[in-house]
């Protein structure tokens, strides 16, 4: 399969503030790399790093301010260097979000980061060239559009929620809000048996969550303030095993009550309300008395998206649920303005 000489993307307009995106044309290579492959991109799913990336102050690591954003993509191999063994042309792929990371060695754990759509190439674009070692073949079953959604937003949700290692008859879960990493967990909660519990400031947005399954249980915090309390009386008293917390510091001290004693684990994997947070020594007794495990999430490894599509495949999951709004690439500035005012519920994604 050919491909063009050049192609359509979006660039950054660092590095003087404010940034925006602004359409771009890129040149391919007229020969690749033996382990280079060429791939047409069919959609891309935005993330809210994303356009925290074009705000001054929003997004706490290293930016190319020039670079092509988005990490997310599906796509189709339409070209492979001579010593390319794990993917054909015509194959359904996407790149890894952070291509120094592959399969979480000891070793990768000192290399510095290469996050795809940040410091790293971005896949806002019609093609892209990768080397093999970053991709990852796609579920088959799935759309372009609901394929996209998996690679950052998925794989946080699925490392949150310990890639189901440990067994699931019985265990709750609680998502905070419903955006892509939320509700890509309630879809893999669903499909692995966990009861979940999603919240929301909108009991309308918590109906349509609602909709998809009557398993599903909301929890309005405008409404319902103590969160807490209502996910202890949503749990008979016993607490949640895993809690997903998207806002940031300042919901840790009701997180931790929200836990299952002895079971529950926190992961901190978003920052909506910013980096500052105001506790009390509570919160420390708190996390000693219960003896559970809170920790901080990036995302994943090459592994790690394997993995889960792995899971998604063999449960046949459709992701149709998870997508909110999809915008044509011409449209792709206004797919970030309709991200950034956080109406959607799910995933924004853009076709190309």
């Amino acid at each position: 399969m050919s491909y063009p000489k050049t192609y359509r993307s979006y660039r950054r307009t660092g590095p003087t503030y404010p940034w925006s995106i602004v359409p771009s044309t890129e040149k391919l290579p007229e020969t690749l790399a033996e382990h280079d492959v060429v791939i047409r991109i069919r959609a891309v799913a935005l993330n809210y790093r994303d356009f925290a990336m074009l705000k001054e102050g929003r997004y706490p690591v290293p930016v190319d301010p020039n670079g092509i954003p988005a990490s997310d993509c599906a796509a189709e191999v339409v070209a492979i260097g001579n010593a390319v063994t794990k993917f054909a042309i015509g194959d359904h792929v996407s790149p890894t979000i952070n291509h120094a990371h592959l399969l979480d060695t000891p070793e990768e754990r000192d290399l510095e980061d290469i996050a795809a759509g940040g410091n790293g190439p971005g896949v806002l674009a019609e093609y892209a060239v990768f080397e093999e070692k970053v991709l990852v073949k796609l579920p088959a079953h799935l759309s372009w559009e609901e394929a996209s959604t998996i690679t950052c937003a998925g794989i946080t949700a699925w490392v949150a929620l310990g890639a189901l290692r440990d067994p699931t008859k019985g265990t709750t879960a609680l998502f905070q809000g419903t955006g892509g990493v939320s509700m890509f967990a309630l879809l893999i909660a669903l499909a692995a048996g966990i009861k979940p519990i999603i919240t929301s400031s909108s009991n309308e947005k918590l109906d349509r969550v609602k909709k998809i399954s009557p398993e599903i249980e909301g929890i309005n915090y405008k409404t319902h303030p103590d969160v807490a309390a209502e996910a202890l009386r949503l749990t008979d008293g016993k607490g949640v095993d895993y809690l997903i917390n998207n806002t940031g510091g300042n919901s840790v001290p009701s997180d931790l009550k929200t836990l299952r004693t002895k079971r529950g684990t926190l992961s901190l994997v978003g920052f909506l309300e910013g980096f500052e947070a105001k506790w009390d020594s509570n919160v420390f007794l708190t996390l000693i008395v219960k003896a559970v495990k809170v920790q901080g999430i990036l995302s994943g490894s090459r592994k790690d998206f394997e993995d889960l599509n792995r899971f998604l495949d063999e449960k046949l999951v459709s992701l149709e649920p998870l997508i909110d709004r999809v915008f044509a690439f011409e449209d792709s500035v206004a797919a970030f303005e309709y991200l950034e005012t956080g109406q959607h519920v799910g995933k924004v994604v853009i076709k190309i």
